[in-house]
């Protein structure tokens, strides 16, 4: 090849790479700042930001929407909060059914719908996550972005040779400084996952938070599956839980919080506050190692055949057959499992019940599908919709 050659092919490609990086930048950029509508129900009476908790905070890419839903009805004070894992998109999906349908007649219900904004605007690194998803609703599809486990390294960098916990000074993985279910109960003049741990404390101390609910979901080879996960002071609540929901609508269990194990949300928040914590995990086989093709088919209706020969091999916690764990499961057992929690709340602490209506239970969100439940932008007030 003549140097004129080479360099053609030199130019060549550094066009073509050019070309590569603009367009993967205008994804980037375009996922990042994508907005999901929420239209809030008539039974939201106030919307707040995280940042009126904590000034650091006020807007900053993390400054998420605070749903308020106050009965007026003097009762106690509920709270629910998804995306603490934005690739866990149930947890998403059925805090955005309570904000868009729940009417109290007693106590208050706050609602986070995503509560690490930054792990939601970056998917997960090599593993061809896709970017976003859609869900189908009666007036068409919804689309919403997919996330990552860790907040984006844009917005917190660099990462430590090694992560230590404040402030037990346990030493975790590196990388889970950007972990929000690793940095409770968060730092002040920490890292911004840190300083939005901080903030939720300071909202939960501030609201008076009774009962604290964290909604994730997990791998099947994940020993903690279909589980309420308490702390000590949430026990009895998560036991009669388990036992009921499981006697009368799916199966799921119950685990204590390890007191040694921190930056969980089960463990710190009932430990720095007067709140009572608790955690419920669905399965996902998205999140599985030995999956198949990462893509939004699996996200949704949780099947894969490479999922299911594992648990024919007895290496999952969790069982899986032809019909997978569609997200409308996982999102009606995410309902039903917040409900029932928050009823026996009120049954174990008179004058301090939290009475919801409004929102569907397991069966009816499976039988109609999640977005039945979701409201059209096109027909609401300008001043009813907001954005996560």
């Amino acid at each position: 090849m003549t140097d004129r050659n080479l360099a053609i092919v030199k130019i060549v490609s550094c066009v073509l790479v050019g070309i590569a990086l603009i367009i993967s930048g205008v994804e980037f950029y375009n996922h990042r700042n994508f907005k999901e509508p929420v239209v809030v129900g008539s039974g939201v009476t106030e919307v707040k930001k995280l940042g009126d908790y904590f000034a650091p905070l006020k807007g900053t890419i993390n400054d998420t929407n605070i749903y308020i839903i106050d009965s007026g009805v003097p009762g106690g004070t509920a709270m629910l909060i998804g995306r603490s894992h934005p690739e866990e998109p149930a947890t998403n999906l059925a805090a955005k059914i309570f904000v868009e349908n729940a009417k109290l007649t007693k106590g208050r219900l706050i609602v986070v719908i995503t509560a690490n904004q930054s792990a939601s605007r970056v998917t997960r690194p090599g593993d061809a996550y896709p970017m976003y998803y859609t869900i189908e609703t009666p007036w068409g599809e919804s689309k919403f972005r997919m996330g990552d486990r860790w907040s984006n390294p844009l917005d917190s960098w660099p990462d430590p040779e090694a992560y230590v916990h404040y402030p037990s000074g346990q030493l975790l993985a590196y990388m889970d400084i950007r972990n929000f279910n690793r940095t409770w109960p968060g730092r002040e003049n920490g890292m911004i996952t840190e300083q939005t741990n901080y903030a939720f404390m300071n909202l939960i101390r501030e609201e008076n938070v009774d009962i604290f609910i964290d909604l994730h979901e997990a791998e099947l080879e994940y020993p903690v599956i279909s589980t309420i996960v308490a702390h000590q002071k949430a026990a009895d609540i998560a036991g009669l839980a388990s036992m009921i929901l499981t006697s009368t609508e799916f199966r799921i269990g119950m685990e204590f919080s390890p007191p040694s194990l921190h930056g969980l949300s089960h463990r710190e928040v009932g430990d720095h506050s007067y709140a009572i914590s608790l955690l419920f995990e669905t399965p996902e086989p998205f999140l599985d190692r030995v999956r198949g093709i990462t893509d939004e088919a699996l996200l949704l209706t949780g099947k894969d055949e490479f999922v299911m020969t594992a648990g024919k091999f007895g290496l999952l916690y969790e069982k899986i057959d032809e019909n997978g764990w569609p997200i409308d499961v996982r999102v009606g057992r995410h309902c039903s499992s917040t409900l029932m929690v928050i009823e026996l709340w009120g049954d174990f602490n008179p004058g301090k019940e939290v009475v919801i209506e409004g929102v569907p239970r397991y069966d009816e969100v499976v039988s109609n599908g999640t977005g039945y439940y979701f409201h059209d932008p096109s027909k609401a007030r300008t001043q009813d919709i907001y954005y996560e």
